[in-house]
C-alpha cells in the first residue's frame, strides 16, 4: 500500500498507520495522507476539516464524541508526545465499550485512525504537544459529547508517571461515564 503501513489493533476499522520516511542528512520527508492507498487498505473516507492544537505537560483533551454528525479523525503528533486513546461506541460492534491506546510523537511520526462511532482523546506526556488531525465530517458543537476519562468501568490505562496534575477543561471535568451516558452510534 505504497508508503504506508496499516496496523490493526484488535478494534474493528481502527488503525494505527506508520508511513515511510525518506531522511538524509538535509531532514526528512514522508506522505502524511494518500486517498488511493488509504482506500486500497479499506479506508475510503473524505476528510473536511483539519484541526492543530497545542497543550502542556498533564493536559488531558477528551473523551469527546458527536452524537449526530460523527467524526473520523486521523491523527498525529507534530511536536511533543501524546497518549492517544479511542473508544468503541458502536452498538453493535463486538468491542462496544473497549478502549485503545497509542503513544504518538513526532519521533516516531505514528498517526492513528479513529472512525466515526468512537469517543476520541489524548493525554499530553512531554512538556508540550502540537497535534494535528483530519477529520470527516464538520465540527457541531450542539451535539459534542464527553466520557468521563477516569471511568473506571473502562479502565483507560493513562501513562501518568511524572505527570503532577491532569489538567482538563471544565466540559471534560463534568463528563458522564458509559454507563451513565448510554452512548451508542
Amino acid at each position: 500500500m505504497g508508503n504506508f503501513k496499516f496496523i490493526e489493533t484488535g478494534i474493528e476499522g481502527l488503525y494505527v498507520i506508520e508511513q515511510k520516511i525518506f531522511g538524509d542528512h538535509r531532514g526528512f520527508f514522508m506522505e502524511t495522507y494518500n486517498y488511493n492507498s488509504f482506500k486500497e487498505a479499506g479506508l475510503d473516507m473524505v476528510f473536511v476539516q483539519d484541526n492543530h492544537s497545542k497543550s502542556k505537560k498533564g493536559v488531558l483533551r477528551g473523551m469527546h464524541f458527536q452524537t449526530k454528525h460523527p467524526q473520523g479523525k486521523l491523527v498525529r503528533v507534530i511536536k511533543g508526545e501524546v497518549f492517544d486513546v479511542a473508544i468503541d461506541l458502536r452498538k453493535d460492534s463486538k468491542t462496544y465499550g473497549k478502549w485503545h491506546g497509542v503513544l504518538l510523537s513526532e519521533e516516531n511520526k505514528r498517526q492513528f485512525y479513529v472512525p466515526e462511532g468512537f469517543a476520541h482523546g489524548f493525554l499530553v506526556t512531554s512538556e508540550e504537544a502540537e497535534f494535528v488531525y483530519k477529520c470527516t465530517d464538520f465540527y457541531h458543537p450542539e451535539f459534542e459529547g464527553g466520557l468521563l476519562w477516569n471511568d473506571e468501568e473502562m479502565g483507560i490505562e493513562w501513562p501518568l508517571e511524572g505527570i503532577e496534575e491532569i489538567l482538563l477543561s471544565e466540559k471534560d471535568k463534568n463528563a458522564s461515564t458509559l454507563r451513565e451516558s448510554k452512548i451508542e452510534f
